[in-house]
């Protein structure tokens, strides 16, 4: 089986190396020529960690046609900023019956993605899922060499539209048992928990940061951040309410994810999750916890909490202040209810079109 990998950073990277160590092959694409060209001299993907072994990379490539022709499976792992450009490129190139899953799909992911696809005139009979995170905990110690701090015991994926979902898990489930049915994209959408955790830690240390001040991002966490960060995390739970999906709270969601972290607040389980140990703080603050976080995330849960006459001033204000802290507009290419297709509709309306795809 071919599975054809788009995006090389940290996670595109993993999943290459682990799917080449696992007998399969993988073609792996990114943008980024001169990283690509080192990924070729290499020839695969050295994992360490959790991980270990070296992966052969069948095709490593800048041609995203390349890339994709004959592969049974599409994994998308790059930032969910560049849905949009990632499935207009694909689209003259899709084939019947392919697969693609974003990985993950951040808020929404799946509704970008359709919607550039049918812009692009994309006929292709395809089927299109989204992950509601990523497999692993990982980063990239140098380019073809990463280190692979976790993997999450389950993951939700659903399909887009939501009957398509079980046809996708059984091509995935043999390669990956941790991918798990959810009811609709909804679900997979509004269970982005890395919203929730990443601009609160960006916001509240932003002078750290700036000062160069170098901590750990969950290791360090303190107990008014964290009942901070749950809520915040309430208007989510809140917005999924209303739409009628049951969410896990982010105190919850690290047991769900990581069985071995113990704790009983969330800030007990922040600073011991394994997975979550050894991972640093950010060079800067015009990093993807915010640039991409707030308009794939935090903005889209406010938007569809608006659609559905539910108040969410905490996230409101984190998109303001945001805005304001690194004076970009996160709305213009954000994900809002026109940039998803959905303006106008009423809740009713978003659960049809996230169920039937129509």
């Amino acid at each position: 089986m071919k599975i054809a990998i788009i995006g090389a950073g940290n996670g595109g990277q993993t999943m290459a190396g682990h799917l080449a160590i696992m007998g399969y092959k993988v073609s792996l694409y990114d943008i980024d020529v001169p990283k690509m060209e080192t990924l070729k001299k290499l020839g695969g993907i050295q994992l360490e960690g959790r991980l270990k072994g070296f992966g052969k990379i069948c095709c490593i490539a800048t041609s995203i046609a390349e890339t994709i022709r004959d592969a049974e499976i599409i994994m998308v792992t790059t930032v969910a900023n560049a849905h949009r450009a990632v499935a207009t490129s694909i689209a003259p190139y899709l084939e019947d019956g392919q697969v693609v899953v974003l990985n993950p799909g951040r808020t929404c992911g799946a509704l970008v993605f359709k919607q550039a696809l049918r812009n692009a005139g994309c006929q292709a009979r395809i089927y299109l899922g989204e992950a509601q995170t990523l497999v692993y905990a990982c980063r990239v110690i140098e380019n073809g060499h990463v280190n692979v701090i976790g993997i999450k015991d389950e993951v939700l994926l659903a399909g887009i539209p939501a009957y398509d979902t079980d046809y996708i898990l059984s091509k995935l489930n043999p390669i990956f048992p941790c991918f798990m049915k959810a009811d609709n994209i909804l679900r997979t959408s509004l269970e982005n928990i890395g919203a929730m955790f990443h601009p609160c830690v960006l916001l509240f240390n932003a002078a750290t940061i700036e000062r160069n001040d170098v901590f750990w991002f969950y290791r360090d966490m303190t107990e008014q951040v964290s009942e901070f960060i749950e809520k915040f995390d309430a208007e989510r739970l809140a917005v999924g309410k209303t739409y009628g999906v049951d969410l896990l709270s982010v105190r919850d969601w690290i047991k769900f994810a990581y069985k071995d972290t113990v704790g009983e607040t969330l800030c007990e389980r922040m600073r011991n999750n394994p997975a979550y140990h050894d991972i640093k703080s950010p060079s800067t603050i015009f990093t993807r916890q915010l640039t991409e976080d707030i308009p794939t995330g935090v903005l889209p849960i406010m938007q569809l909490g608006k659609a559905a006459g539910v108040q969410t001033p905490l996230l409101e204000s984190m998109v303001n202040i945001c805005e304001a802290l690194l004076n970009m507009d996160l709305h213009v290419h954000g994900r809002t209810l026109k940039n998803l297709g959905l303006e106008g509709m009423n809740k009713e309306e978003i659960l049809h079109f996230v169920t039937n795809g129509n």
